[in-house]
């Protein structure tokens, strides 16, 4: 929805009038003040003797000034040195500003960023229960902090040895029986099938027993399956080269050297 357009100044005191509204509200940059300036006036002229005394006056902070408070809020709040660059870039304050600001008041405050991420990780996360390290990382860096940064901070992190990636959670919940099962069906072999899961950081210690199980019940037969998978190729299993192919077709399936002999046995002298 658009907004509505704002009454247009009829004089400079109007201008001013506007700005100062703005500047009552919270502090703004030299850029932000003019474009909202710019919504009350196409007059180049008036909104930049605004800006001007605005400045003069103390009303109107220089963009060091500014950058430099900004700076001192957001490490006082634990937020790191990009999410600061990116946050007073966008306000339109110019790099060199930034980094100047930076600069002084890291070396006034003494701001150590390793220190900043360890204090940010503890203060957020006391522990990792129910959280991957992917949102650790992400939510870090969001803040502003840097991979070495988080790295370290993550190293001194009482709980640093139960943060796990979200694939190693996943593997936790899942169900060696069911994720046997998952795979079969789309027609894998039994050996593709336990690669694909020590890969998925699944637990692998029962597939031998699992696998046991599963066909006494009836629910997997890899030799049908491998005889299943053959009939959708359109191989000449009396020609040595096809025959060659299907085999190697197979064995990239997963299946072992006894499932596919018998599925192609038929052939065989």
């Amino acid at each position: 929805m658009q907004r509505p357009p704002l009454r247009q100044a009829k004089s400079i005191e109007n201008v001013f009038n506007s700005a100062y509204w703005h500047l009552s509200q919270q502090d703004f940059t030299i850029a932000e003040i003019r474009s909202k300036l710019a919504r009350k006036t196409e007059n180049v002229e008036w909104i930049e003797q605004v800006v001007a005394q605005l400045i003069e006056r103390n009303y109107l902070k220089s963009d060091f000034e500014f950058a430099k408070l900004y700076c001192e809020s957001a490490f006082s709040n634990e937020i790191g040195k990009t999410a600061v660059q990116h946050k007073l870039k966008v306000r339109g304050v110019s790099s060199g500003d930034i980094d100047a600001a930076i600069e002084q008041v890291v070396e006034q405050q003494n701001v150590n960023f390793d220190e900043l991420a360890s204090s940010r990780l503890l203060s957020r996360f006391e522990t990792f229960d129910g959280i991957s390290k992917e949102k650790v990382y992400a939510q870090m860096t969001t803040r502003g902090f840097t991979r070495p940064q988080i790295d370290q901070a993550l190293s001194q992190h009482p709980e640093k040895n139960s943060l796990r990636s979200k694939m190693a959670i996943k593997a936790e919940k899942a169900e060696l029986a069911t994720e046997i099962i998952k795979l079969y069906r789309k027609g894998k072999g039994q050996m593709l099938i336990l690669n694909e899961l020590r890969q998925r950081l699944i637990d692998v210690s029962d597939f031998e027993e699992t696998l046991y199980q599963l066909e006494l019940a009836g629910d997997i037969d890899f030799y049908q399956s491998c005889k299943d998978q053959l009939a959708k190729k359109s191989y000449d299993l009396s020609d040595y080269k096809d025959k060659s192919k299907a085999y190697a077709y197979l064995a990239r399936k997963g299946f072992t050297g006894d499932e596919i002999k018998e599925t192609m046995s038929p052939v065989q002298d």
